[in-house]
């Protein structure tokens, strides 16, 4: 299946991009890299370089070039490595560390740092790197004194200006005397970040293209960044980024502000070469291997596994939607038809260790990712693919927004969104959220093909304005029946309900839960995919 490759792919990405980089080395000055002497024809030890050329610079180069770019034909990137390069292991590849004092504006009290990933191992296709500063942008040149290799990487690393694999920012996000890393920018058009005392978590993308596609899905690259030094006075800083692939070109605008959430204000515009029919906007890509109600045939010590375990959305109506996340048997796509949305996102809601045990992977600590459409992003369909994983290395969960209308070929579309990497967007006061799922054999008698299941809410902004009359629990199932329906006051003083279903002869049964207040509170509307 293609994306199980893929998500292999992504899970090298995860694991090579928090390579920590603290080996000592020499102190360089980050202009040492920054080649001020190339004019419109490259220097002779940059041939590769075609976009992050010096010369003037503005919103609209990075739009301009995506735009003259679509006009041609599309032409794989040149992935040769050098021969010092070539045929690296895992573990060779891990060993090439970003040598720290070689950071991009290293001792200029600036409130970020760059660093850049090397080449090698899955890494071949060059990312083109270039600083601008002034309205001028200027090419910044791979040294290989930018990197420190250890014992198992035995081999030297090349002198020719052989480009990067990706960037990576640093802010002094927890403490104010350490540079942490804020956000990471490697593989295809692969990104991600986090929150205040988080640890790496799920994805984003800039694009995704014919995901679940029985032909295979398209994966778009940033082929080339521009990064605007920033001010000494300023909390943000701002990335520009070329995509590009068999399909489309686009020109991203990132302004990140790292905080308790860091905020990503992302700005695209497309030039379809040909007619986008099975596109996803603002993509996010995560992990989900079991939790309490996801067990079957589990054989771990760890109560939960996942980077997510839901899937928040806030349509049009204001309405609160949340749906567990599942790791299933076979590739389920679910769509949710929405004009308007106001939100959706990956979140991991679950923040107690004691649910998870572990205590390398941390998973208490991942980021949410919350996606707000700025501006109206009309008739579509929030997208959820669930991918059936064995291992915890697999990234199996993708959720994006596919609008309902055909982008044409030849057109250029420009949308825009919010990121908020890190907790999840909080209930109003007086709503109810949805705190746990449950599910198991509905008999304590023996094996039974009914389910129970078990819905646990909590007020995480309660209001004094309440009685103490039970809500209402309205199910709505595509198939089999529903029994025994029950709802209880928690001992959180939320509510939990129970239901018992009998799937009959259904093989896939749709469930949703509406917990109705009398006082006039909401809660979340709680949906469930039943597959046997």
């Amino acid at each position: 299946m293609p994306l199980l490759s893929t998500s292999m792919r992504h899970f090298t990405l995860k694991k090579l991009i928090v390579v920590s980089s603290l080996l000592p080395g020499l102190a360089i000055s980050d202009t040492t890299f920054i080649n001020e002497t190339l004019p419109s024809a490259q220097a002779a030890d940059t041939p590769n370089i075609i976009y992050a050329v010096n010369g003037e610079f503005n919103r609209n180069t990075v739009i301009n070039l995506a735009r003259d770019l679509a006009k041609e034909s599309y032409q794989e990137p040149d992935s040769t490595l050098p021969a010092e390069l070539q045929d690296l292991n895992y573990d060779q590849y891990r060993d090439i560390r970003f040598n720290p004092n070689a950071s991009i504006w290293k001792n200029q009290s600036l409130p970020f740092q760059m660093q850049l990933f090397h080449r090698g191992f899955y890494f071949k296709e060059t990312v083109e790197v270039a600083i601008v500063e002034n309205g001028q942008s200027q090419h910044l040149r791979y040294n290989p004194e930018m990197f420190t290799t250890g014992e198992v990487m035995q081999r030297a690393l090349p002198n020719a200006d052989v480009g990067f694999a990706g960037i990576r920012l640093h802010n002094p996000l927890n403490s104010t005397d350490y540079y942490d890393e804020v956000a990471v920018f490697q593989g295809g058009s692969y990104f991600r970040s986090l929150g205040k005392h988080q640890g790496y978590g799920l994805s984003a993308r800039g694009l995704a293209l014919k995901t679940a596609d029985p032909e295979g899905e398209e994966f778009p690259a940033f082929r080339a960044f521009w990064i605007e030094k920033p001010a000494n006075d300023n909390s943000s800083i701002v990335v520009y980024a070329l995509l590009d692939s068999p399909s489309t070109t686009g020109a991203y605008r990132f302004t990140i502000r790292p905080g308790d959430n860091t905020v990503m204000d992302v700005e695209a515009t497309l030039f379809p070469r040909e007619d986008l029919d099975k596109v996803g906007l603002a993509p996010a890509t995560s992990m989900f291997m079991f939790s309490s109600y996801d067990r079957d045939q589990v054989d771990d010590f760890r109560p939960r596994v996942h980077d997510s375990d839901g899937l928040l959305m806030i349509n049009g109506r204001g309405d609160r939607l949340w749906r567990p996340l599942r790791n299933p048997n076979n590739l389920e796509v679910s769509a949710f038809s929405d004009n308007g949305p106001l939100g959706f996102g990956l979140i991991q809601r679950n923040r107690d260790f004691n649910n998870f045990q572990d205590l390398e992977a941390k998973y208490e600590q991942r980021p949410s990712l919350w996606v707000e459409p700025l501006g109206d992003w009309a008739r579509g369909s929030v997208v959820l693919v669930e991918i059936p994983t064995d291992s915890e290395v697999n990234d199996n969960i993708v959720a994006y927004w596919a609008p309902n209308e055909v982008i044409p070929a030849g057109s250029e579309y420009h949308f825009a969104y919010r990121l908020l990497w890190g907790q999840a967007p909080s209930a109003n006061k007086g709503e109810a959220i949805v705190e746990a799922t449950r599910n198991g054999r509905a008999s304590i008698n023996g094996p039974t093909e009914k389910r129970l299941f078990v819905i646990d809410y909590r007020f995480p902004n309660p209001t004094d304005n309440t009685n103490n009359q039970n809500p209402t629990a309205h199910i709505e199932n595509t198939a089999g029946e529903i029994h025994n329906v029950v709802v209880a006051k928690n001992h959180n003083n939320g509510y939990r309900v129970t239901f018992e279903l009998d799937p009959l002869d259904a093989e896939l049964i749709e469930l949703r839960l509406d917990l109705q207040f009398t006082d006039g509170r909401k809660a979340e509307n709680w949906m469930y995919q039943w597959t046997k």
